[in-house]
């Protein structure tokens, strides 16, 4: 049995979340802080991803998806229009609401900004040894599992 093996026996399941969910969160506030200088801000990426991932919502479905209240989500969607990044049309069966989608330019950015940021985190993965790489690959699938796991 190697010493980290025996270590991980004696760190409780509620100490070892506890650190995980520590290191995931400090290591994707990283991550989403890499990005093109002079780009838009994380509220704003974080808007067109889920307007991405969903393909469309109203505002109201996309301030909800984003925790923010209307009047916030409001001043990102026009700031994102200013810059050809949401375009609105008419929604099929109520008239009062439009529907948001994200431009080929937004996902033009999207894209630039995924590359900046997977090519911080490859520089320092590439800064580990050999063997710490195999040990954040088999964590990475084993973190996979862990949220794959309430979807059963």
């Amino acid at each position: 049995m190697t010493e980290r093996t025996v270590m991980a026996k004696r760190v409780p399941a509620a100490q070892l979340a506890t650190m995980l969910r520590d290191a995931i969160t400090r290591l994707n506030r990283r991550v989403r802080q890499t990005r093109p200088v002079g780009d838009l801000t994380v509220t704003q990426l974080s808007a067109l991803t889920s307007l991405r991932l969903a393909g469309a919502l109203t505002p109201r479905e996309l301030a909800d998806t984003e925790r923010v209240q209307p009047p916030t989500m409001t001043k990102i969607v026009a700031k994102l229009e200013e810059r050809g990044l949401v375009q609105r049309t008419p929604h099929p069966t109520d008239g009062r609401q439009v529907i948001l989608a994200a431009t080929e330019a937004a996902h033009a950015v999207l894209a630039q900004t995924e590359r900046a940021r997977d090519e911080w985190l490859a520089q320092r993965l590439a800064e580990l040894s050999a063997e710490d790489r195999d040990t954040l690959l088999r964590a990475a699938e084993l973190l996979q599992q862990v949220a794959r796991a309430d979807r059963r």
